[in-house]
């Protein structure tokens, strides 16, 4: 029983490890890559991964338990990945040691037939068959060749070349290995963080901790207590679009500081674009995206006030009409108690317009330049949920408190920069300003260079592979008994594609014996000068 069992295992290993297999495993993995591009990820942008299961409410938890939102890190994925690891691993490993057996090798000897070739011609020549041996042997500088002597009166002379064709090919295919472990290893110690920073004049972020992003995707033997440590802050953000709201190009002028220029609180000027990131100390700082982040003043009855600027979400990215919520505490001397105080909070809710458009009350944005800024509103009072300890969308006010009455709406309007609205008991809630944000992400890829080599590597092999093609000839040098001239027999053979070997073979002829008469050729003309 054992002796079958492990028969069946050497069958099933010979099975993996071979080509066939692992060409299939790689046809699998770029199938298996396909609902990564159809369904958002939840890596990527979680955000968007539970608005879409929240919308799709049968579909989406089945696809969720599928993990069709995390497809790069699921069971399946990762599975045919390591397969296809192992495969090519067990399918190379044999062909590497074939190929430095060949590569000290000497080219085998001729057949004894060399008429049975594909390639075949036989010549006649002037000179002595050694000094023929040697001139063929010159002439085939570049190939791998050797002179043999069978008996008295033939030489041989056995050349072969395009070895560096499965040097090619494994060095592609190792360097396929190469890549895969190099992608692996910068999803184990990598990480990418994404931050929405406040421009002119906003805080800035420091990466001090993964606690300092807005979104955290560490490697998985990363605890986010080694980060590199770096701060930036934006100082200001332009953006061009064309007449129909198109972007073209967006910029971000930022101040940074890294590693020892913290402590001596130097910081250095960049103008950050996108898809042209800061690259520092091995990490990486993208653009992503902007937005924008209003301005709101809240004064209440006793005179005191609390002003905010928060980032809301571009719902069209065309238009960048936004949504977002804030929350305002009163101080607590308007209101000593604290349930009172939280009783008497404020609340806003709605809509962000960068270029004004009105259809009667309803507001939408016709350009996505802040070039007529204005919101519509709802403005509520009473217990806004901060208090609680339950977790809240910062784009979005909690539901639940407006429907238990425990939040309460006190006026719903359209206000331009400037404007202000007073509430019943006094409150006045104004609309100052409108600000840039910018969306930006650090990435650390420990082993992005070495994704960049064995990429290259991969492209030089396969050309290599593609270019080079394997050929052997052969040349047999014997004496004529009929004309006294030196019989030369070449025969030559495609190990690999057959494309232009014939035109290439005819060249070699040439090459190696240029003073030669083909030998039917000479045959007949001996023989209809033959007097009869």
């Amino acid at each position: 029983m054992t002796r079958n069992l492990l028969g069946h295992l050497r069958r099933l290993w010979r099975r993996l490890t071979s080509m066939g297999t692992a060409l299939v495993l790689l046809f699998l993995l770029a199938l298996a890559a396909i609902p990564g591009a159809l369904w958002p990820q939840r890596p990527v942008n979680p955000t968007t991964v539970a608005r879409y299961i929240a919308d799709n409410p049968r579909a989406g938890p089945w696809l969720d338990r599928f993990q069709v939102f995390d497809v790069f890190s699921s069971m399946w994925f990762t599975s045919i990945y390591l397969l296809l690891f192992v495969s090519l691993i067990g399918c190379l490993t044999p062909r590497l040691t074939d190929y430095a057996r060949s590569a000290k090798a000497i080219p085998v000897p001729a057949p004894r037939n060399l008429s049975r070739l594909p390639k075949y011609r036989s010549v006649l020549a002037a000179g002595d068959p050694g000094d023929r041996a040697r001139d063929i042997h010159a002439a085939l500088r570049g190939w791998r060749r050797v002179i043999r002597r069978r008996g008295d009166d033939t030489i041989e002379i056995a050349a072969e070349r395009g070895y560096l064709r499965e040097a090619g090919n494994l060095a592609f295919h190792f360097s396929l290995i190469g890549l895969l472990v190099s992608l692996a290893a910068g999803k184990l110690y990598g990480y990418e963080g994404n931050v929405i920073v406040i421009a002119d004049g906003g805080p800035g972020f420091c990466s001090a901790s993964a606690a300092a992003f807005d979104a955290f995707r560490p490697g998985t033997t990363v605890d986010g207590t080694e980060l590199f440590p770096m701060c930036v802050r934006v100082n200001g953000f332009t953006a061009d679009f064309l007449p129909n709201g198109q972007a073209v190009g967006f910029a971000a002028d930022i101040d940074y500081q890294a590693e020892d220029e913290l402590t001596a609180n130097v910081w250095q000027p960049y103008r950050l674009q996108v898809n042209d990131p800061l690259r520092v100390g091995g990490v990486r700082l993208y653009l992503l995206g902007h937005g924008y982040a209003p301005t709101f003043t809240v004064t209440f009855p006793d005179g005191q006030s609390r002003t905010q600027t928060l980032q809301w979400q571009p719902e069209d990215l065309q238009t960048l009409l936004s949504s977002g919520a804030m929350r305002f505490d009163p101080p607590a001397r308007s209101f000593p108690d604290a349930d009172e105080r939280r009783k008497n909070q404020i609340a806003i809710e709605g809509l962000l317009a960068p270029t004004e458009q009105l259809d009667g009350t309803l507001l939408s944005s016709a350009f996505p330049a802040a070039n007529d800024p204005a919101v519509a509103v709802d403005i509520y009072k009473g217990d806004t949920g901060m208090d609680s300890g339950r977790p809240q969308s910062i784009f979005a006010l909690d539901p639940r408190m407006v429907g238990q009455g425990r939040l309460e709406r006190m006026e719903r309007v359209n206000l331009r920069l400037g404007e202000h609205v007073r509430l019943q008991d006094g409150t006045i809630v104004r609309f100052d300003a409108v600000t840039d944000f910018v969306s930006l992400q650090l990435s650390y890829d420990p082993a992005q260079i070495w994704v960049l080599v064995f990429a290259m590597t991969m492209m030089t092999g396969l050309l290599i592979s593609l270019i080079i093609r394997r050929r052997r000839v052969w040349v047999k040098i014997v004496h004529s008994d009929s004309s006294g001239l030196l019989c030369i027999e070449l025969g030559g053979l495609a190990r690999t594609d057959n494309a232009g070997w014939g035109e290439d073979f005819d060249r070699l002829v040439t090459r190696l014996v240029p003073d030669a008469r083909d030998a039917a050729q000479a045959d007949a003309h001996d023989v209809a000068d033959t007097p009869r």
